[in-house]
């Protein structure tokens, strides 16, 4: 019989994945900053004792784990790294090395090698996710098509080094690349660009790179994205139909239509 574990980073999405899944073991990365709910069985883990986390899942019962919820690049100190963390060590440094992707698909090969099978959070809330189709505000202009085919041309370009989830482009005009400081940081960036180099709106594509494993790092638009991209001014936000998770629907599609926003689901 098999058993779930959450690896839970912050944000909603562990929270979410719990209320759905109560038989869950919640598991708190320390440091993530993520409160385990009532009601749930949990344990602690760091990334410095992979060794000791395996033991605990395997005496917990567990035989899959999704890992779900923003996770920032950890600080290690190989003095407190277990046995097992000591023999991993040398894939992970060579992984921190390139980009998100590359960690996050050695991770998943270490936790399958283990004997765990890595699940994807829209496999347990396939709500989150959504088809094609306009889902708030108002539709699309001949000028927001036009910025969404460039944005999605330029994270095509960019996905196979790594780079991008989100992109803004006004007019024709790359205001801004997600990098690892994430959408938020663009988007403050993107509301701080001079009036001159604007053209009036603009939209942010999110989208996941190709390739991408979507089981650990499917990108997400919540609630405080809207407010981002209102604040920067933006048209519209535009995510790639089924491969985007959409959190806190109704609020995300509410504050769309309020602040003039459209949502636009898309096939790309």
């Amino acid at each position: 019989m098999s058993r779930l574990a959450i690896i839970a980073g912050g944000g909603s999405l562990p929270l979410k994945i719990a209320a759905a899944h109560p038989e869950a073991l919640f598991v708190a990365i320390n440091g993530a900053g993520v409160t385990p709910p009532d009601g749930v069985e949990t344990a602690d883990a760091t990334y410095e004792k992979f060794g000791d986390l395996f033991r605990k899942l395997r005496a917990a019962g567990v035989t899959d784990v999704v890992m779900a919820g923003g996770v920032a690049r950890p600080v290690l100190n190989p003095a407190r790294f277990d046995t097992k963390t000591m023999m991993l060590a040398p894939r992970f440094l060579k992984a921190m090395q390139g980009g998100d992707d590359q960690i996050l698909r050695t991770v998943v090969a270490v936790f399958e090698e283990a004997g765990f099978a890595v699940r994807g959070a829209y496999e347990l809330l396939p709500e989150l996710t959504t088809p094609a189709g306009r889902l708030a505000g108002k539709k699309p202009s001949a000028k927001d098509l036009a910025d969404i085919d460039r944005a999605v041309g330029i994270l095509t370009a960019l996905g196979p080094e790594d780079v991008g989830q989100g992109a803004v482009v006004d007019g024709g005009l790359c205001l801004g690349i997600e990098t690892v400081q994430g959408t938020d940081a663009m988007l403050d960036f993107v509301a701080r660009t001079p009036p001159k180099l604007r053209r009036g709106g603009g939209v942010l594509v999110k989208a996941p790179k190709p390739g991408q494993d979507l089981r650990v790092d499917m990108p997400a638009v919540g609630p405080a994205t809207v407010e981002a991209a209102a604040a920067a001014g933006l048209s519209g936000i535009v995510i790639a139909a089924g491969r985007v998770l959409l959190l806190d629907r109704a609020v995300v599609t509410e504050a769309c239509a309020s602040r003039g926003l459209f949502l636009l689901a898309k096939e790309f």
